[in-house]
């Protein structure tokens, strides 16, 4: 039976079984005696319950029996103290070729009993220590101790982030020497690829160690060592042939080509210190590297600042395959799954994948790409299993690759990030070689470099997609474009003018988001052909104001469908400092799918859920494409919302507690003019503040004031003193607010901002006395039905579809939220059951009004006090008055509902009405 122990457990135990077993006599009868105790530290009780003792192979001609074998978790082999565990593994590796592809473990471990030897399947890691050690590698064996393997991706972070910091030294201690700008970068990108080279097979292990090693201790000679080193890897071998003086140290690295190597570069001075810093590197195990998540941590070695955050900035595996899975993996894979036991079928197929072309015209360091070829190259390689068979032994298998890193094309800004992107493609490619070598029992280098990835330095919203790769020619345009927010572009910045340029002259140009022109440019390049695209994106482009502007030009100047969607979710990764950004997938193409899936969050950082829809619409969510305009004016019979009265007083009349007081303690009579002060913080979280307000008050109780006229006099010389010129013309009436729009009556409150955590806005009513500031919405003559309607689940749905977004709150919009919901129609007797049940949920607060908003409407306290209970008793009413049904009636359907009514009352409606 498997026990999940803790760590503290399985440390201790594997103390014991260290003590134990550490120089242990060799005698092959003790191997299962060792194998049960390993397991055992694990909490593993019965290894015959989970695994089988001399599982015989069938590899032809021999008789050999392999130790232990755990279906797709562990397989063990043990040699006799001393013996080579070298030997072991490849017998343990010819073992794997004679077994089901799922039955292979993810572990495989050799040991003598003193050493052990530990490999990870899925990553190419080999780890050797003593087993007196084996406390310290705990980790490695995360997955038979019943963890999961996200146990150990800290780990995996870990490591690319070591190499980025070893690079970072490296960077600067050649700076620091004069060695600086572009040509430092290419030689930076040319060291790395050595440094894989040397522990990948592609040099002879440990050659470009001992080849730095040889150099002299003070450094004086490494700088030739490596410029040679450069001239010979771009070196064929034919011009090496006729070098009769060429050393044998330098001949035995490998031609690259590639133009890795091409450009001659000055020479870099080193000293003692320097050469140690590149040692140093050489002592890291390269092999271990991801050039995924290596290639935005090494662009970071540049930025000083922001290599503190090495290792936050990256976009998780986990995350890109939400975009390319449906985009196109997932129907690959079912592809193959059909044809996979036609031959003829299987050919076509593999053809089809080797003639795919993608694109990332934001490729930045190329992590989308990689992980896609990778993606495809891990298909290639079932394919290639059909043909051939999973146990047999190729002499060459470099014939059946037709996947390709040619079949790869970026677009960046920036050089440095293109040359990492090259690069890091080459080591995925020879990373997947390494893959194919171990399953077919060849090693396979695809050298030299005959073929690259196409990575163009440029702007990709100036120049033609077409000059980087034919549009007839490609398949599939894939990336998470930059996220620059409109109101982060300064009026007349470059990025604010290639907006301008890709959209033209239409309205409301100016509050497009930089993400939506690689939209646009998308949109215009794959008119005429199958091309799909799937893009990452801030939320803002399918919620709030952008939307009609956005997805009118793209649905019906373009005539995009919407093929797949990602509603919003925490875009992170697995660093330490992770950095989270809200965003949105969204797959799109000219032609419709009959499939198209729509994946929802509960929250922001669960898993996400998929369902097969007809259509979905530019907000999202499943039904008609329908935009929502902002509008003036309500769309419905109902009272005006307005924002609320805003001070432009640089401070001066807001009041905190303890201002009032020292101010009342001073000047008494001014408890008239001081009143209750309340935007959102106030309202939803119980805060308290005042304000003075002299609107309508008599100019005695200014003129009899000396605290007031200092205030209003300190006003005045704020307003004129502002930069905007609208704030300059209130310093005419210093003595009241800028803006006004108190209503001298009750009235509904309605936050501008609300957390996304609460399923319900806060709402409230709020008495004639206490001023509103412009952080809130008021509703002036609205009654208890008007507040029922809008604090209900049904109102909510319309707000989070519609509302614009603050990172992941809630921004409550009146033009774009409250004046274009569609209200139903209502008879006395349904608007009496709205208001019971409306009065019903503020009886609840009162009860509890001690307590503030934020508290009872906390998602794990709302249903401790009956609110939760009072708010879906009003939720059914309102949804009867609707027409909706109360069970099985989910928010989407409840969306899709309100857009038909919204576009049965909307004159013109605007939108492709699909």
């Amino acid at each position: 039976m498997t026990v999940l122990l803790s760590w503290d457990e399985i440390q201790a135990n594997a103390i014991a079984f260290s003590k134990r077993w550490q120089g242990v006599a060799s005698e092959k009868q003790q191997d299962q005696g060792f194998i049960e105790a390993l397991l055992r530290v694990f909490g593993i009780d019965d290894a015959r319950a989970v695994g089988t003792f001399q599982e015989k192979t069938r590899i032809e001609g021999s008789t050999k029996w392999i130790d232990y074998l755990w279906k797709s978790k562990i397989a063990i082999e043990m040699k006799s103290k001393g013996e080579s565990l070298d030997g072991a593994f490849e017998q343990l590796r010819q073992y794997m070729y004679s077994i089901p592809e799922e039955d292979v473990p993810e572990l495989w471990l050799v040991s003598d009993f003193e050493n052990m030897r530990i490999s990870r399947r899925s990553t190419n890691e080999i780890w050797n220590f003593k087993t007196k050690d084996l406390r310290k590698h705990i980790k490695r064996f995360a997955d038979i101790a019943g963890y999961e393997t996200e146990r150990y991706k800290g780990e995996q972070i870990e490591v690319n982030v070591k190499a980025a910091e070893k690079m970072a030294k490296l960077y600067d201690a050649l700076k620091d020497h004069g060695y600086e700008g572009q040509e430092l970068e290419v030689y930076l990108v040319r060291l790395l690829f050595c440094l894989f080279a040397d522990d990948t097979g592609i040099f002879p292990k440990d050659s470009l160690y001992h080849y730095f090693e040889q150099s002299k201790e003070d450094g004086s000679d490494l700088s030739h060592r490596i410029g040679a080193l450069f001239e010979v890897l771009n070196m064929p071998e034919d011009v090496r042939a006729k070098k009769s003086l060429l050393s044998h140290e330098l001949k035995q690295f490998r031609y690259i080509n590639g133009k890795l190597f091409a450009d001659r570069l000055p020479p870099a001075d080193f000293n003692a210190k320097m050469r140690q810093t590149l040692l140093d590197c050489l002592y890291f195990d390269w092999n271990k590297i991801s050039p995924a998540i290596f290639g935005a941590m090494f662009q970071g070695v540049m930025d000083k600042a922001k290599r503190r955050e090495m290792g936050a900035h990256y976009t998780s595996e986990e995350n890109i395959l939400k975009l390319i899975n449906p985009l196109f993996l997932d129907d690959l894979w079912k592809e193959f799954d059909k044809v996979k036991t036609d031959p003829a079928a299987l050919d076509r197929f593999h053809d089809k994948i080797a003639n795919l072309k993608f694109l990332d015209p934001a490729c930045g360091c190329g992590n989308f790409l990689i992980v896609t070829y990778g993606k495809i190259r891990e298909l290639e390689l079932e394919i290639l299993k059909m043909k051939i068979g999973s146990s047999q032994l190729v002499i060459d298998i470099s014939p059946m690759l037709k996947v390709s890193v040619e079949q790869f094309y970026g677009i960046e800004y920036e050089e440095f990030p293109c040359q990492i992107a090259q690069v890091g493609m080459w080591l995925a490619d020879h990373q997947m070689n390494i893959r194919v070598s171990e399953q077919f029992g060849m090693y396979f280098a695809r050298l030299p470099l005959t073929q690259g990835a196409t990575i163009v330095n440029g702007n990709a919203l100036r120049i033609d997609w077409e000059d980087v790769v034919p549009k007839q020619k490609l398949s599939y345009i894939l990336g998470n474009p930059p996220f620059v927010g409109a109101r982060m572009m300064a009026q007349g910045s470059q990025q604010k003018l290639e907006v301008e340029e890709i959209f033209g002259n239409i309205k409301d140009v100016q509050d497009l988001d930089y993400v939506t022109c690689w939209y646009k440019k998308a949109a215009q390049y794959i008119q005429n052909t199958h091309i799909e695209v799937g893009f990452v994106s801030t939320n803002s482009v399918c919620q709030g104001s952008q939307v009609p502007i956005l997805w009118d030009v793209l649905l019906n100047e373009h005539k995009v469908h919407i093929k797949f969607a990602h509603q919003t979710f925490k875009w992170t990764n697995e660093a330490k400092g992770k950095a989270a950004v809200y965003c949105i997938i969204v797959g799109f193409g000219l032609y419709g799918r009959s499939d198209k899936k729509l994946y929802s969050y509960t929250d922001m950082s669960s898993e996400p859920t998929e369902s097969i829809v007809a259509n979905i619409s530019p907000y999202l969510v499943a039904g008609s494409s329908v935009f929502v305009t902002a509008q003036k004016t309500p769309l419905c019979d109902v009272p005006e919302m307005k924002f609320g009265s805003q001070p432009r007083d640089g401070g001066f009349f807001v009041l905190s507690p303890d201002e009032r007081e020292e101010i009342l303690a001073k000047e008494p009579a001014l408890d008239k003019v001081i009143k209750p002060y309340i935007g959102a913080e106030e309202f939803i979280k119980g805060k308290k503040r005042y304000c003075i307000w002299l609107h309508n008050e008599p100019f005695s109780i200014i003129k009899g004031s000396k605290i007031l006229r200092e205030r209003i006099a300190a006003v005045e010389k704020f307003r004129l003193e502002s930069s905007a010129k609208t704030t300059n013309g209130y310093a005419k009436v210093p003595t009241i607010f800028a803006q006004i729009a108190h209503p001298y009556s009750d009235y509904l409150i309605v936050p501008s901002v609300s957390s996304e955590r609460r399923r319900y806005i806060p709402i409230g009513f709020m008495d004639k006395d206490t001023i509103a500031s412009n952080a809130v919405q008021i509703v002036p003559d609205a009654t208890l039905y008007h507040f029922g309607i809008l604090t209900s689940n049904v109102h909510m749905a319309w707000m989070r579809t519609v509302a614009g977004r603050l990172k992941s709150d809630y921004r409550y919009s009146k033009e774009l939220v409250y004046n274009t919901f569609p209200w139903a129609d209502v008879d006395e007797k349904q608007k009496a059951a709205i208001e019971v049940a409306a009065k019903a949920v503020l009886d609840v607060r009162k009860e509890h009004e001690d307590s503030s908003l934020a508290d009872l409407y906390d998602p794990a306290l709302i249903s401790a006090t009956g609110l939760l209970k009072a708010h879906h008793n009003l939720d059914r009413a309102v949804m009867k008055l609707y027409g909706f049904p109360i069970k099985g009636f989910t928010e989407a359907d409840c969306v899709a509902a309100l857009m038909e009514r919204y576009r049965g009352l909307h004159i013109p409606a605007r939108g492709c009405l699909a």
